[in-house]
């Protein structure tokens, strides 16, 4: 009776994660803190003792997100007086006190270097103290941390490499609330690859806000990005490796051949361009050109010619002309991307370009450029996915597709999403699917 008490007594704590894979990371090393604190994780928010949003800064609009969902959780705090709600991440760094006067109901904040200290802060909450920290880290990286799996399906998994950013492109807060670089200590990723390869995980994404510039000294030899990859992919070959995200600067031959010379890192880059205008990538400080971008390319596409190319692109930048617009769609033909993330500038505070730039691209040029460029990219991913149909992909089986039960979805090795009949095969496991239809978003298949 008396393990029951103890049980019962638990508090529950329901996390909910906006923004990057970076962040569902971050989330599954705040779940390993709290459930070693002696906290029971949940996944239904209205049995819930403690409700964490862990929140994201790139855009005005995830924030707004964020704004409008504490609104939200009000009503609950009103049926719970006793729940606790908490922000944590980047938009805590950011915006720092002013959220404990702006949303009133707001019992803790914690930037992302302070979620070992959840647990004091948590003491501090229910006491009904201010519960705040935000001090930014030179050295945190969580490498002693094993982080707790919020994804039930056991089939891929994040590792977080680094931390922080010191790229500094004007346009982005991640510098401000994410930090300095630090580099995580190899071993230690190398030891989480394997124990989830052990625990049945099939896929592993390497994280970091620039992987490309990881680096650390080891015995007093350089441990660099590429090196890294080549050991985690030296696990094993039925493991799968993924990594994000690169930056155009700093993607190396080095790094491409180790690509190329590992079957089971996956034929997939995702490599941010932001503008095919020249100009407009000197005002976004991305410290390189247009050209040397579309090197990097053919790079690509010469040692992996079977490695799809995705993108992030951003319209309307302080003092986008029409021609430099037309530079993006030009580029976005040229390289015929497989996909991009596609966003309109927002002015984020305390960068440089909302110090230095002014947004002076009305809203509605931002949104009809948007579109023009979505509209293009629609027609590239359809193209792109026609290519594969008649072609023979091994895929790594996800779970069921979310249309049907009695279909399987699961990615290839470009990352490119197959829908497909089960045929009594369960996720992690490898079959081999021929396409024979497509959209722009997916592929749909048969297994051979």
């Amino acid at each position: 009776m008396h393990f029951l008490d103890e049980v019962e007594k638990k508090s529950r704590l329901f996390i909910e994660t906006y923004g990057c894979q970076m962040n569902f990371s971050d989330s599954e090393i705040v779940g390993s803190v709290m459930t070693d604190a002696g906290y029971e994780l949940t996944t239904d928010l209205q049995a819930a003792d403690v409700v964490f949003v862990n929140t994201c800064s790139i855009r005005d609009n995830a924030e707004q997100r964020v704004r409008k969902r504490l609104r939200e959780l009000q009503s609950l705090k009103k049926k719970k007086p006793g729940l606790i709600i908490g922000l944590l991440g980047c938009m805590a760094e950011r915006v720092k006190e002013q959220l404990f006067d702006q949303e009133q109901l707001l019992d803790l904040i914690a930037g992302p270097d302070a979620y070992r200290d959840l647990p004091r802060l948590m003491d501090a909450a229910t006491e009904g103290q201010k519960a705040i920290n935000l001090i930014l880290s030179a050295d945190e990286t969580y490498a002693d941390i094993s982080p707790v799996r919020l994804d039930g399906k056991g089939v891929s998994a994040f590792i977080s490499i680094m931390r922080g950013c010191e790229n500094f492109c004007s346009y982005c807060v991640v510098p401000y609330t994410r930090g300095t670089e630090r580099s995580r200590d190899p071993e230690t990723v190398l030891s989480e690859a394997r124990g989830l390869f052990e625990q049945g995980y099939r896929e592993i994404t390497l994280l970091g806000q620039n992987v490309n510039s990881y680096h650390l000294e080891m015995h007093g030899k350089p441990v660099d990005f590429p090196y890294l990859l080549a050991e985690v992919a030296g696990i094993s070959p039925l493991l799968r490796l993924r990594f994000a995200t690169s930056h155009p600067k700093d993607l190396s031959d080095k790094l491409i051949h180790t690509i190329a010379a590992h079957p089971n890192i996956c034929r997939s880059v995702h490599l941010p361009v932001q503008s095919g205008s020249n100009f407009i990538l000197w005002e976004m400080n991305r410290n390189y050109t247009r050209e040397w971008y579309l090197d990097r390319i053919h790079a690509i596409r010469a040692a992996i010619p079977d490695c799809t190319i995705t993108t992030d692109i951003i319209t309307g930048f302080c003092g986008e002309t029409e021609a430099d617009h037309l530079d993006t769609l030009s580029l976005m033909r040229e390289v015929h991307f497989d996909h991009a993330y596609m966003f309109r500038y927002s002015e984020r505070p305390g960068t440089l370009a909302a110090q230095t730039k002014k947004d002076d691209v009305p809203g509605e040029t931002k949104s009809r450029r948007l579109n023009e460029i979505i509209q293009l990219q629609n027609r590239l991913s359809l193209e792109s996915n026609r290519n594969d149909m008649g072609n023979i992909f091994e895929v790594l089986v996800e779970g069921h597709s979310k249309r049907s039960r009695e279909q399987l979805s699961g990615r290839t090795s470009q990352n490119k999403m197959v829908v497909f009949p089960g045929k009594g095969l369960k996720p992690g496991d490898y079959t081999r699917v021929k396409i024979t239809s497509c959209t722009s978003a997916t592929l749909l298949g048969e297994v051979v």
